[in-house]
């Protein structure tokens, strides 16, 4: 009993540790009360399953009972063994009742169908004076005639529809023919006695001639035993006894919910102390836990609540150990920052204060999602579903809803959030169900193009249009060099006179395109950079300067020019250069060939920045190799470092070849040459510089390949892209363009069914089918892409014991 209190006071503070591995587990301390709370649960899930056949609803409470005491416990399991030994006893004799009623009722059917088989005219009756009237004998009797050495029976009986053919097939094999088979279906169906299946039924009458035939057919017919009771009397008593049966599973309704919630608590809190250690000479338990820091506070306090109301004459105590195992991890969220937070732990669990990308993610994953689910429209409908579901969290039908529904009720600020980002993509694409909206007013003017608009002289270096060209040319182009066309760009996103273009999607390919690598690359950079965090909290600055300083320069030195040379373009050439001005592709390619020829290039001396960027490049492929590796053997072979020696240094904890190498690398970086207490010495057997040198080669190809592989990789931003705008424009042009060219006199009756249809298509193909898509590739782009320049996530997740992971409600191996 006090251990219950114990362990009801310090939930939701604490993970415990097993002390009992050495220990099986049907001989640990607690394994009776565990069996018992097994034999408790196994009633319970009787009384439930009997409850819902009888269809008696059963309420859940509000509330979570607490634990029960031994005593209370030992009474309930009384009530309840009391309880399953009569409502056992009551269902059987119910089933018996109902057994026997409707073989009564089977047989006053059979009865009244087989009067009519016998029937026999007269005149067709043969005549012979040694057989005895027909009247005089019993119909049921297998023997009813006996003359000339041979005997004549019958058989009768009811028989499943479904049987009849393979009886008939078992009698024609077993009695070869010397049968006849009569058949009669009854108007009514019939419950069967065994499943409780109302079907419909034959009644049969078997004709054989002589004995041995006769058993065979009494053993394959197994003939049923009619009961003596009237129909009446068996429908009165029947009723009776399911009355008392569902006032018992009434009165078991009522405290079910309680006692199924007592129970797994109490073994949830009986496995948890097996994993404590009993010492038999104190009589205590002593149980091993991770805590907080922050909540040892709480955990010490819990305990002495937990002694008092317990009544035990020695208070429970806390004592903090310090350990060399590495802590689990804990990351405490909210209800806004969980779903981002199991995206990430999906990957895999943070090690203990690894940099945690969940932070990021908040903004980067709905970003890149929204980048390929750009449309204003489509993204204002997902905002509108999400915030629904962030209005009514606290409804009570969300929470209890099915599989797919409480997956989006879990993700609402998810989707909120990736509703609201395409939405700004969406007006950065000005794309809204695949057509372009006119804010702001377009900054090209299509007058300035006529020729009447400009000078005489103009005519010449220009080409402008007139009524003629107007009006013989099928696609006119505007020149932004004509004065007066171009005024300037669009305040927010694509200019919408691009939705009218013919080649608007070779622009908006070119455009998001580059907008992809560059998305990329930054995402990319970014992650190298937040790994040099990772070693300055775990004070290995060496591997600043041995790897991510070489990743960093191998990034930024090829793709990292790639985007400058982007933007450069973007920004120096003009609508009257854009004709010189040289391919990027080409550009980049040409940086790796060295081409004999000169080039006119993007800017003067572009050829000596790339060669140096070049050599930058090749000098940190090598470092990236072999740096590490050989700092590492330069540690343990006891050289000075900054002028501190090496020799005689111990780890506190080994947990990789690169910790045994550095041989307390905390003392090196702050100048500290004491030795730790409790370390232990270090042999030549556990550096292996083999195995360090693999590694980092089989990392550093893996970096410099997944920078060209994630590179092309973040192209699917502009694909997927490209996919959700042309299936949101082909939707549109087969369904409500269609729609508005139809006459105004039946234009309205069928507009209606075609917009419900357009709807219905949007949301089932274009929200769900390709929002799921742009989900999928914008987790993939977090955990390849990503995660993988600085996240590890070999951690273990704390996991405190709490009554809340219990399931309040009756589950599917209860019910």
């Amino acid at each position: 009993s006090c251990s219950v209190v114990w362990m009801e006071t310090i939930s939701n503070f604490s993970s415990f540790s097993q002390l009992n591995q050495n220990v099986s587990s049907f001989q640990r301390k607690f394994v009776g009360e565990v069996k018992r709370c097994e034999e408790l649960e196994r009633i319970l899930a009787y009384l439930v399953q009997e409850i819902n056949r009888a269809d008696i609803p059963l309420p859940e409470g509000e509330t979570s009972p607490p634990a029960p005491p031994l005593k209370q416990v030992l009474e309930m399991q009384e009530q309840l063994q009391k309880l399953e030994v009569e409502l056992r006893e009551v269902t059987k004799n119910k089933e018996k009742l109902r057994k026997n009623l409707l073989e009564l009722i089977e047989y006053t059917h059979m009865l009244r169908v087989t009067k009519t088989f016998v029937k026999r005219n007269v005149e067709f009756e043969p005549t012979y004076e040694e057989f005895p009237p027909l009247e005089n004998d019993s119909l049921l009797d297998y023997s009813c005639m006996q003359r000339l050495g041979a005997k004549l029976g019958f058989v009768s009986g009811l028989i499943n529809q479904g049987k009849v053919e393979a009886f008939e097939k078992m009698l024609w094999r077993v009695c070869k023919g010397y049968t006849i088979v009569t058949y009669a279906e009854l108007d009514e169906p019939l419950e069967d006695p065994e499943t409780g299946e109302v079907i419909k039924w034959y009644v049969f009458l078997i004709s054989f001639w002589g004995e041995q035939i006769g058993h065979k057919v009494k053993k394959i017919c197994d003939c049923v035993f009619w009961s003596r009771w009237t129909c009446d009397y068996l429908y009165t008593v029947l009723h009776k006894t399911e009355d008392y049966l569902r006032q018992v599973l009434c009165k078991a309704a009522e405290s079910v919910y309680s006692h199924v919630i007592q129970v797994k608590k109490m073994k949830a809190i009986y496995h948890m102390l097996n994993m404590c250690s009993f010492d038999v000479t104190n009589k205590c338990l002593i149980a091993e836990v991770w805590c907080p820091e922050a909540d040892l506070h709480d955990l010490r306090r819990a305990l002495e609540q937990g002694s008092r109301e317990s009544g035990a004459t020695i208070p429970s105590f806390m004592n903090t150990i310090p350990t060399k195992e590495t802590p689990p991890t804990l990351i405490r969220t909210n209800k806004f920052t969980e779903g981002f937070q199991n995206i990430v732990d999906a990957y895999g669990v943070g090690s203990y204060r690894e940099v945690n990308p969940a932070l990021f993610t908040i903004i980067t994953f709905p970003f890149l999602f929204a980048v390929m689910f750009g449309d204003f429209g489509h993204g204002f409908v997902m905002f509108l579903f999400a915030l629904l579901l962030v209005l009514n969290e606290n409804h009570p039908r969300l929470n209890q809803s099915q599989e797919i529904m409480r997956m989006f009720f879990n993700g609402r600020y998810i989707l909120l959030l990736m509703g609201l980002f395409s939405v700004y993509t969406g007006l950065i694409y000005n794309d809204c169900f695949s057509k372009s909206v006119n804010l702001f007013g377009s900054g090209w003017n299509v007058s300035a193009m006529y020729s009447s608009s400009h000078a005489p002289a103009e005519h010449r270096k220009m080409v402008l249009w007139n009524d003629t060209i107007v009006r013989h040319s099928r696609v006119l182009q505007l020149d932004p060099s004509v004065p007066g066309v171009f005024q300037g760009p669009y305040p927010l996103g694509i200019d919408p006179i691009w939705n009218l273009a013919t080649n608007r999607l070779t622009f908006l390919n070119s455009f998001k395109m580059k907008m992809s690598v560059i998305l990329g690359i930054i995402h990319m950079t970014f992650g190298v950079i937040l790994g040099i965090f990772n070693h300055l909290h775990f004070r290995k600055k060496f591997n600043i300067y041995l790897v991510s300083v070489p990743e960093l320069l191998f990034m930024l030195c090829i793709f990292g020019y790639l985007i400058f040379m982007i933007v450069y373009k973007w920004l120096v050439y003009s609508a009257e250069t854009s004709r010189v001005a040289p391919s990027i592709l080409i550009e980049f390619i040409n940086m790796f060939l060295f081409p004999a020829s000169e080039t006119n290039g993007l800017y003067s001396g572009q050829e000596h920045v790339q060669r140096l960027l070049l050599v930058v490049t090749a000098l940190s492929v090598p470092v990236l190799f072999l740096g590490k590796p050989l700092f590492l053997l330069w540690l343990h072979n006891g050289r000075s470092c900054f002028g501190v020696s090496r020799s005689g240094y111990t780890l506190i904890r080994k947990d990789s070849e690169e910790e045994v190498s550095l041989l307390g690398s905390q003392d090196i970086e702050e100048g500290n040459n004491r030795m730790e207490d409790g370390c232990r010495e270090m042999t030549c057997e556990e550096f292996n510089f083999g195995e360090i040198l693999m590694t980092q080669v089989i990392h550093s190809i893996e970096y410099c390949l997944g920078c060209i592989s994630n590179t092309a990789s973040y192209l699917r931003l502009w694909a997927l892209s490209l996919a959700h705008a042309q299936l949101s424009d082909v939707l549109w042009t087969m369904l409500v363009r269609v729609g508005l060219r139809v006459d105004t006199t039946y234009g309205v009756l069928l507009l209606l069914p075609v917009i419900a249809l357009f709807a219905v298509l949007t949301i089932f193909i274009l929200l769900i089918m390709e929002g799921l898509s742009a989900f999928l590739h914008a987790i993939r782009l977090h955990w390849v892409e990503f995660q993988n320049k600085f996240y590890v996530g070999a951690g273990t997740k704390f996991v405190p014991f709490s009554f809340r992971l219990l399931s309040s409600k009756f589950s599917d191996d209860v019910a």
